[in-house]
């Protein structure tokens, strides 16, 4: 589809920041927007919805997928995350450059549908920091950490197949990587 250069996938291990991250470059730069993602999971403190998720129901979220409505879905910690179709390709149609926060699994599936599209995978210092952020976060319980940093070493172990790899060391400047990042494939991508 035209357009996919506009297209950026950022994944990463739960804690590694990403979301912190891409925050931090919107506020910084408007002109790129975020594709806000659809998920069945508790809303959590500080959240909106429509603003950081779609919160639907797990019925909602199948039927949206039985319909051909998300381009990629995950059910991760048994909740579905997943990307609207119609909030992808209004940014590619509109060459605005727009960026995807999803699981490991959905940036495959987004570059299999979107082969034009960069993934950039976001990486902890270490993984005694991932466990700490996780901890700090104070929203899940030990087994479900102890999933998220095992999830993490396979995530890592696997990331050779991304575009890009930025480390989260400090928030300013891994918005700014990023950003580089976008730059370079807008400007040396093919439409």
């Amino acid at each position: 589809m035209q357009g996919e250069k506009y297209l950026f996938v950022v994944s990463g291990p739960s804690g590694t920041g990403k979301d912190t991250v891409v925050a931090r470059l919107l506020e910084k730069h408007p002109e790129i927007s975020r594709t806000i993602s659809a998920t069945t999971r508790s809303m959590r403190e500080g959240e909106k919805d429509g603003v950081n998720y779609y919160f639907v129901t797990r019925e909602e979220f199948e039927n949206k997928i039985a319909h051909d409505e998300i381009v990629e879905h995950t059910c991760y910690c048994d909740n579905y995350y997943g990307t609207l179709r119609s909030e992808v390709e209004r940014h590619m149609r509109e060459k605005t450059p727009v960026i995807l926060v999803i699981e490991v699994e959905g940036a495959g599936n987004i570059k299999r549908l979107y082969p034009g599209a960069t993934t950039v995978f976001v990486l902890p210092p270490n993984m005694e920091e991932l466990e700490r952020r996780l901890r700090c976060r104070g929203t899940e319980d030990e087994a479900t950490i102890q999933k998220r940093l095992k999830r993490a070493q396979t995530e890592i172990a696997n990331s050779v197949d991304y575009d890009e790899h930025v480390v989260n060391v400090e928030v300013d400047s891994c918005a700014e990587s990023l950003y580089s990042i976008i730059q370079f494939h807008i400007t040396h991508g093919k439409e």
